[in-house]
């Protein structure tokens, strides 16, 4: 509460902000609103998951929202991140974030439409590029939410699965990673899209709410120009029975080390 208070005396957060912290990270803190998406353990599955080999310099985040993944990532590497971000006080908001955590010299939010990437980078610039986007594809009968900030951020509104994939494929290097969250049902999309975009299929996880259910969300890796071969890693399971988070997820809070340096 202290620190609360004395942000908003610096303005760096306002009335309809609060500060939390970022899960079980220690002495990290995000800014989060309430009608806005607040990030979820979709960020902390795909911030564990994409690969980081060493010699990794620059990572891209398309739809940063209030930057979790990149501040998750730098419990894991020393590279230069950049977030995209489209909404304006959503990329405020992130840029607020990244000042709190003092992480200015390794994050930079960039407030710009992903479809602007050649505006700001050279093809083949990037090692890594990861995203959490919008889920469901967006039609004018689509049931949406009043919120705008909440439609944009899960409905293919301003940017499709095919803006994602090939502004990646721009942007990395020859054999660059892609990591990507999105929903099973969406799988056949994907690959096909990869496949468009030379981004092969190397790595893919499903993750289940509980044992026995029905896989609800999906991790998925590609590199470009890579040779094929997809390797399917074992199941992830986020809850126990009794509603609680898993060991696998509850591992996962504390195994992010760094990998690259």
């Amino acid at each position: 509460m202290a620190l609360e208070q004395t942000l908003r005396g610096e303005g760096l957060l306002r009335e309809n902000e609060v500060l939390n912290d970022l899960l079980g990270f220690e002495g990290m803190h995000i800014i989060q609103r309430t009608d806005m998406l607040n990030f979820s353990l979709d960020s902390v599955l795909l911030a564990n998951f994409v690969s980081l080999v060493k010699g990794v310099e620059t990572i891209v985040d398309f739809g940063t929202g209030n930057a979790p993944i990149p501040l998750l990532l730098t419990r894991r590497t020393d590279a230069q991140m950049i977030g995209v971000e489209i909404q304006p006080e959503v990329a405020d908001m992130a840029k607020r974030t990244v000042s709190i955590n003092g992480l200015e010299d390794q994050i930079r939010i960039l407030h710009d439409d992903l479809n602007n990437m050649p505006v700001h980078f050279a093809t083949g610039e990037v090692d890594v590029v990861v995203s959490n986007p919008p889920f469901f594809k967006y039609e004018p009968s689509s049931n949406t939410n009043k919120n705008d900030y909440l439609t944009i951020a899960r409905h293919e509104v301003l940017a499709t699965l095919d803006d994602i994939v090939k502004n990646a494929a721009y942007l990395l290097n020859n054999n660059g990673y892609f990591a990507m969250v999105h929903r099973p049902d969406r799988l056949i999309d994907i690959i096909e899209t990869f496949k468009k975009y030379k981004l092969e299929p190397k790595r893919m996880q499903l993750i289940y709410p509980k044992n026995g259910r029905e896989a609800h969300m999906l991790l998925i890796e590609g590199r470009k120009n890579g040779r094929p071969g997809l390797r399917i890693l074992p199941p992830f399971i986020v809850h126990e029975e009794d509603g609680s988070y898993s060991k696998e997820v509850l591992t996962y809070f504390n195994r992010i080390e760094r990998t690259n340096k």
